[in-house]
């Protein structure tokens, strides 16, 4: 999967996203320090949580992501640093009080050890007692909200389709996106983009994060402090590293 050209519509994709509720989860949880916020795309939440009074540092696959959180960041008058890495193998970043992975970037993750190996690069990077938060789409979520169902939107500039179809694993999802962009002349240019997604069960992620090093305090379920039910579609995360 590449966000090369993805990168340049994906705010206009996720123009109603929960951000306000991101924000919100967080600032519950945890109560300021340095901050690092990974698959931070194109920096909305990053700026946010720097907003709020964060020390907030910003890393994503995608340099394209970055270049347009950078400018996000400098409109805004904040010195963010962004840093292009791989989540499973961060480096020389140093260690935070708080690491997020919202958004369900991790459910891009397509193996049970791309997981495993990214819990253990986290909690290499927080600080003794450092809090682990992040969020994941339920098996209900891409089982019965996203297979097999098309999406649309359609505005003056940018319009697109949204496929949804069942992966290769159990619970995940590929998402066929085709996008038109409308060019200076008045045109209209299409690109298509693939994008797979897979999650797994509550049970799951909370034994991969205990044989990490971390101690799960809350799972809970769609930004309440509600635990997961059998229709719950955003599973959260809390974990704290242990001594």
């Amino acid at each position: 999967m590449s966000y090369n050209r993805f990168a340049s519509v994906y705010d206009a994709l996720m123009q109603d996203a929960p951000y306000d509720e991101w924000e919100a989860y967080l600032q519950r949880e945890v109560k300021g320090g340095s901050l690092l916020d990974i698959g931070c795309g194109t920096g909305e939440l990053a700026v946010r949580f720097a907003r709020a009074g964060f020390q907030v540092t910003g890393i994503d696959l995608s340099d394209d992501m970055l270049a347009i959180a950078r400018e996000k960041a400098e409109a805004n008058g904040m010195n963010i640093p962004l840093f292009q890495q791989d989540m499973r193998e961060l480096d020389g970043i140093g260690q935070f009080d708080t690491a997020v992975i919202f958004c369900d970037s991790l459910n891009y993750l397509q193996s049970e050890e791309d997981v495993k190996q990214t819990f253990q690069s986290v909690f290499s990077h927080l600080k003794e007692d450092g809090l682990f938060l992040f969020d994941v789409h339920s098996s209900f979520k891409m089982n019965h909200v996203f297979v097999e169902q098309t999406f649309a939107d359609a505005a003056e500039d940018i319009s697109f389709i949204w496929n949804a179809f069942p992966g290769e694993h159990p619970h995940s999802v590929e998402h066929e996106l085709t996008f038109f962009i409308q060019t200076e002349n008045g045109e209209y240019e299409r690109f298509d983009e693939l994008h797979y997604q897979r999650t797994f069960e509550p049970k799951v992620y909370d034994q991969w994060l205990k044989e990490a090093g971390f101690y799960v305090e809350a799972i809970t379920a769609d930004f309440t402090n509600d635990a997961p039910a059998p229709e719950s579609e955003r599973i959260f995360f809390k974990a704290r590293k242990s001594s």
